[in-house]
């Protein structure tokens, strides 16, 4: 190799690394998520604020970023987590507290941040992005012309005799199962927690989904995958499935498959995002994720995918735009999970309460379906 054709692989070399180095990393889960991340609010920050974005596929979990810690070798700035990763990840220091009405713009009529989430974060170093949903769906050309609308028909074979699709953990199931027997979920699903943290109420949940799996009439299919309860109900093998909204409104919108969602007593879950401490670029990462954040930002996530922006002005430019989704054809409002029609009884996936008592819950949900 001569040294005209040595300089110039030194030069390439060093460029990619420089480039590579500049732009800001956000770790996240892959998939069709990470594409609705990519080209909903990623690109766009990243054109607006002049800050290349890259985006990596990771597992979970806060391992990789301390195996890079310790490596002194960081490559992530902004990871996307689970409420419990960014409160251990907080205690841990590996996060960045923010400061919520500083480090985030405003909504567009000069609400605070603070005042336009959601919902409260489960710690300082947290910044809601979506927000999904745990809904119940069935085959409406095989149903029947009585339709299911609430969450004890999910529990009523006498009805809609066959198999439910649920999923194979006990959550959701059993926050569930506790409103199909009555009790009214309050505000954001503290009702249920509260029985769930007894030994009585717990056991009345197991209850009504053993009774469900043993019934002649009904039966359990349990599913881990989430492509899984859209298949199970267009092939027939149940009559009603639990599932992620987003996978019955990618089955429903995007296949054309004759799915419906039923929206009482939702289990609405989050995800976060956290800036990591000490990252190659924390600055830029700090601009880049007050922008995909912002109003306009998680707005921009919703013509990608079925998942609720955690702004709650968001909704407004969703509503304003319409048809939004990428199809030009398809309303979102109504897909969204916040939205006022789908909220008039959810729950509120407490990940708090999970992390007490998952180990627990979780041998007694084991020992419950090896029983069946």
């Amino acid at each position: 190799m001569n040294k005209l054709s040595k300089l110039l692989l030194t030069l390439t070399f060093a460029l990619s690394v420089t480039t590579s180095a500049f732009a800001v990393v956000v770790a996240s889960w892959g998939g069709a998520y990470t594409e609705s991340q990519k080209l909903g609010y990623g690109d766009p920050s990243a054109k607006k604020l002049g800050i290349p974005i890259d985006w990596v596929d990771y597992s979970g979990g806060l391992s990789e970023l301390k195996a890079q810690k310790e490596a002194g070798a960081i490559t992530w700035d902004i990871m996307d987590v689970f409420a419990m990763d960014t409160i251990n990840g907080c205690d841990e220091g590996l996060f960045v507290e923010f400061d919520f009405d500083k480090d985030f713009p405003p909504a567009p009529d000069g609400t605070p941040a603070s005042k336009d989430f959601f919902t409260s974060m489960p710690s300082k170093c947290a910044v809601g992005n979506i927000l999904y949903s745990w809904t119940y769906a069935y085959h409406d050309d095989k149903i029947g012309s009585k339709k299911p609308k609430n969450v004890k028909d999910f529990f009523n074979t006498k009805k809609w005799p066959g198999k439910r699709g649920i999923y194979k953990s006990a959550m959701h199931n059993l926050e569930m199962a506790l409103a199909a027997t009555g009790t009214k979920p309050g505000k954001g699903g503290a009702n249920i927690y509260k029985k769930l943290e007894t030994e009585k109420g717990l056991q009345k949940a197991m209850d009504k989904i053993k009774a469900l799996c043993t019934d002649p009439n009904g039966g359990c299919v349990f599913w881990s995958a989430g492509a899984k309860p859209p298949e199970l109900l267009m092939q027939g093998e149940v009559v009603m499935a639990t599932g992620w909204n987003g996978r019955f409104f990618n089955a429903e919108v995007g296949e054309g498959a004759p799915l419906r969602q039923v929206w009482d007593a939702q289990g609405l879950d989050y995800q976060y995002m956290s800036v990591i401490k000490g990252g190659p670029n924390e600055a830029d990462a700090m601009k880049a994720i007050a922008e995909m954040t912002s109003t306009e930002g998680l707005a921009g996530s919703a013509k990608y995918i079925a998942y609720a922006p955690w702004r709650v002005s968001s909704l407004d430019i969703i509503k304003a735009g319409e048809p939004w989704y990428k199809d030009g054809k398809t309303n979102m409002m109504e897909q969204m999970p916040t939205h006022p029609n789908n909220t008039k009884s959810y729950i509120l996936i407490d990940a708090i309460f999970w992390a007490d008592n998952s180990t627990e819950i979780g041998e007694k949900w084991e020992a419950m379906k090896a029983g069946l």
